[in-house]
């Protein structure tokens, strides 16, 4: 096997729990081209990663509100299909994704009928790897890439992983944000929907906690106006401005700790082995893995894994100090 194309088209963090394998099939098989099709506004996030030989894009999301874009986006995959794969993986395991993955090559495999959540998927896989929908997200993404390959990545090797995210130097300056004298903490208020996220008043009250330098990431207008409320509640918080992809990157990578709600950017924090505390109400706690500096606070909420409850607000219970208590615990053990 000379080439294989990996399709998983979205989200942030799905990217991110998907792209620890790569350094393992490297390790196995280095003289194998990976390329990877994913949605364009998320490229970035893999760009420079010396595991991925050629970065496939396609804009699927813009064929949504412009049917006819539908068909380009055809011709695109139908031209990354000239490259002649011996094996596409589908590590999304939807319709569109498998589909996707059919117009790029013959041989594909996925998730079976059991393991994904639109089902029909499986029917377009000529090779079908079982693996649970409700057991760990990064062991399942592991699974399905490894396992056609045939071998396996175990959890003793994800906990040993190297950081896996990787950048070039960035659009913006930190020196002006990053303190010496304090700890340089991230908060990440957004997410894709409102009950994911965690109040930002309750965000203050942790700046005000720790008294350390807190920075606030956004990646829309009302996220950034939440921001600035935020900066004039707290001396302890300041904005900062838009980042792409590779900026945000090369930011993580420089920072003390990152608390967020479970989405992208917190994700992003474990692939880099920067230290996390990932905040969940109405998700999973299977979507990560905990470390000895990843950490997860839960609220009491029961999660169907299959069938997430957008109503479910209860991660606003999660309590404030309960969150600086785990920082501070955090902080104490990586300035060891």
């Amino acid at each position: 096997m000379k080439k294989i194309a990996i399709v998983k088209l979205s989200a942030l963090g799905d990217i991110v729990h998907a792209m620890v394998a790569l350094q393992f099939i490297h390790a196995r098989f280095p003289d194998l081209q990976i390329d990877w099709l994913v949605e364009a506004r998320f490229a970035d996030l893999l760009r420079d990663n010396p595991h991925i030989s050629n970065v496939l894009t396609v804009n699927l999301k813009a064929a949504k509100t412009h049917k006819c874009a539908i068909f380009n986006e055809i011709k695109t995959v139908k031209n990354y299909a000239r490259k002649h794969y011996d094996l596409v993986i589908d590590a999304q395991g939807l319709l569109k994704s498998a589909i996707t993955a059919r117009l790029l090559g013959k041989n594909v495999a996925g998730f079976d009928k059991h393991s994904i959540r639109e089902s029909l998927a499986a029917q377009l896989y000529s090779e079908k790897i079982a693996f649970a929908y409700d057991e760990n997200t990064i062991d399942r993404n592991a699974a399905v890439l490894a396992q056609p390959l045939g071998f396996s990545i175990s959890h003793v090797d994800i906990l040993a992983k190297k950081p896996f995210l990787f950048f070039h130097a960035p659009t913006v300056d930190f020196s002006a944000f990053l303190k010496r004298d304090l700890k340089n903490i991230v908060f990440v208020i957004g997410s894709t929907w409102a009950s994911r996220n965690y109040p930002a008043a309750k965000f203050v009250e942790v700046a005000n906690t720790l008294k350390q330098n807190c920075l606030v990431i956004w990646g829309n207008e009302m996220e950034r106006q939440t921001a600035e409320i935020m900066a004039t509640q707290s001396p302890y918080i300041h904005v900062l401005p838009a980042l792409n992809l590779n900026d945000l990157k090369a930011l993580l990578s420089q920072i003390d700790l990152v608390i967020g709600n479970d989405t992208g950017p917190t994700h992003m924090a474990w692939g880099l082995n920067t230290p996390s505390i990932t905040l969940f109400g109405c998700t999973p706690i299977s979507r990560v893995y905990q470390t000895d500096i990843n950490k997860v606070l839960k609220s009491t909420s029961i999660v169907n894994p299959r069938k997430l409850n957008k109503n479910d607000d209860s991660i606003k219970n999660i309590k404030s100090i309960d969150i600086a208590e785990l920082a501070n615990q955090l902080l104490q053990l990586c300035a060891c």
